[in-house]
């Protein structure tokens, strides 16, 4: 069973989760990692944002789907796409995209769910199980990489949960991206990479988490070995899955050292 941090309700996950991996076992639980009044942390040093707002971005497939993009007034040369958990484009997502915007990055956060579910609202209320098990890394491919195309300089994935696994799916495959980020990765939503090396990618992982089992982290980081694929990974003792939160008081500093650790990996593999 998947732990379940605070602020992250059970539901149910009882069918196939897409991505070309096994159905989780019976009882599984999958992680909501935000409600809707759940806002991310500020970076350690904030600019101004010359603009923000919801857009859509076509992928190569022709897939329409939802984003938003966040620009900031003195951008720092890097470019972020950010890759959200179970529920696509949420509010949360929303407004992380300003937060990397105050942090000088030009960002996008995209939704997963254009083809199954339109350009509809993504709130709390969004029915998200029956479109998760119709997504697949491919899907995921082809609208990162429409995100990728429309940011400029070197452009970096971030994740969290399922969007967590993938951004470090998408960067070790390449994609064009200068490195991957991943918060509390849950891995059974992608297969280990067969080949490589590919770009760079950040582990930034709870210590309290157990959407991931130890083994499974384990086989992922050793396929990461064998592909010659660089990686860094920090476990936060006692940290939930989904920390990443500005309501979570405990973990003030640990967001925070999470923000300085992501300014420093972009930094040097920019």
């Amino acid at each position: 069973m998947a732990e379940i941090g605070p602020s992250c309700p059970r539901r149910s996950a009882n069918g196939r989760p897409g991505y070309g991996t096994k159905p989780p076992p019976s009882g599984m639980l999958i992680i909501m990692c935000h409600s809707t009044d759940s806002r991310p942390p500020a970076p350690p040093v904030r600019g101004e944002v010359a603009a923000h707002e919801q857009t859509e971005l076509t992928a190569a497939d022709g897939n329409r789907f939802l984003a938003y993009r966040a620009e900031p007034a003195e951008p720092n040369g890097r470019s972020m796409v950010i890759l959200p958990d179970i529920r696509g484009l949420h509010p949360y997502y929303r407004d992380l995209a300003v937060r990397f915007a105050e942090a000088g990055f030009r960002t996008i956060a995209i939704d997963y769910f254009g083809r199954t579910a339109g350009l509809g609202d993504r709130g709390d209320d969004f029915p998200f199980r029956p479109h998760v098990d119709q997504l697949t890394s491919d899907h995921v491919r082809a609208d990162a990489l429409a995100a990728t195309q429309a940011l400029d300089g070197p452009v970096f994935t971030v994740g969290f949960c399922l969007g967590g696994a993938q951004s470090l799916r998408q960067a070790a495959e390449g994609n064009g991206l200068a490195g991957g980020i991943g918060f509390y990765p849950t891995l059974r939503f992608v297969e280990p990479p067969e080949s490589g090396p590919g770009a760079p990618l950040l582990m930034l992982l709870g210590g309290a988490d157990r959407a991931t089992p130890r083994e499974q982290s384990a086989a992922y980081e050793a396929a990461l070995d064998r592909a010659g694929t660089p990686y860094e990974k920090h476990v936060y003792p006692g940290a939930p899955h989904a920390y990443f939160d500005r309501s979570y008081t405990k973990w003030t500093e640990v967001c925070q050292d999470s923000w300085r650790r992501i300014l420093d990996f972009v930094e040097r593999h920019s």
